[in-house]
């Protein structure tokens, strides 16, 4: 009898694969944060905080409408975790200010270093990664056909998440005024003397 061969995947071409996508993915946010930086002068960095900041707020509207299903005591056990997170934030998160990471991040890219997160933060991405395209579908059927919104706050965490940590992986340019910012700064200043030539004028 002739010996039953199975198939073995090769985990190695699988894993490369998998780190391709995330290369792509990532150097495609870089070259979108960049493009960002160039037009309004604010890094990856700020767009990462601004992210972070809103998936706190939609956070704490999930443990809102969770907790308010449930009963009175699991309600003060979850307002006591809740403010107990929120202290953490504002020892942690909150306390260093976005312009120290942005200078940090500056500082790095002027000795032509790259992001270390890319390669140490590669595990956790692709593991929100695969989170936020597997559950989209599940949750898109719960929300259509039980029209469950506290589900839908789930996974918008799981998506921000995944947004903030490709973000955080990318590497800024060099510091940059930002094209909008000096058009409406022009815009403003020749709007300012035409009615200081039209006051002298009349």
């Amino acid at each position: 009898m002739a010996d039953l061969v199975l198939p073995v995947s090769n985990t190695g071409e699988a894993e490369a694969r998998v780190s391709r996508i995330d290369s792509a993915i990532l150097d495609v946010t870089e070259w979108l944060c960049r493009r960002f930086q160039v037009l309004t002068g604010r890094t990856n960095v700020w767009l990462a905080a601004q992210l972070t900041n809103l998936s706190i707020i939609v956070y704490f509207i999930w443990a809102g409408a969770y907790f308010w299903r449930v009963s009175a005591g699991a309600r003060v056990a979850g307002a006591a975790f809740c403010a107990g997170l929120l202290f953490v934030l504002a020892q942690t998160v909150f306390k260093v200010p976005v312009e120290a990471s942005e200078n940090a991040a500056y500082r790095r890219v002027a000795k032509g270093l790259r992001n270390p997160r890319r390669l140490r933060d590669a595990p956790l991405r692709l593991a929100f990664l695969t989170l936020s395209i597997a559950l989209s579908f599940p949750i898109f059927v719960v929300y259509v056909t039980l029209h469950a919104r506290i589900a839908l706050l789930g996974y918008s965490l799981i998506v921000l998440t995944s947004a903030v940590l490709y973000l955080l992986a990318c590497d800024p340019l060099t510091p940059q005024q930002g094209k909008v910012r000096e058009w409406v700064r022009r815009l403003f200043s020749s709007r300012v003397s035409e009615s200081a030539d039209a006051t002298e004028s009349s």
